[in-house]
């Protein structure tokens, strides 16, 4: 009798970590299959902004041409003013 109670409690500690393993891989494997999908786009992303970062390029120079611009606007305002207009 002393010897089926213990292999009971050995029996139900193994049932409890076996349930207990199970739910674990059942919580972490589709959180690494998320991770997986991520890491999968996160490629795709930043070429995406790579791309961005190339064809924005140019609008650093936008300051430049908005100066220039109202340097052309001022000498066409003056020359109308000479002109009477």
């Amino acid at each position: 009798m002393l010897l089926a109670q213990s292999t009971t409690g050995w029996t139900i500690g193994w049932v409890i970590f076996v349930v207990v393993v199970l739910a674990v891989v059942a919580l972490v494997v589709p959180i690494l299959l998320l991770a997986r999908s991520i890491g999968n786009r996160a490629t795709d992303i930043n070429a995406a902004l790579e791309d961005a970062v190339r064809h924005t390029s140019a609008l650093k120079g936008l300051n430049t041409t908005i100066e220039s611009a109202g340097i052309i606007t001022a000498g066409l305002n003056r020359g109308r003013k000479r002109l009477g207009g």
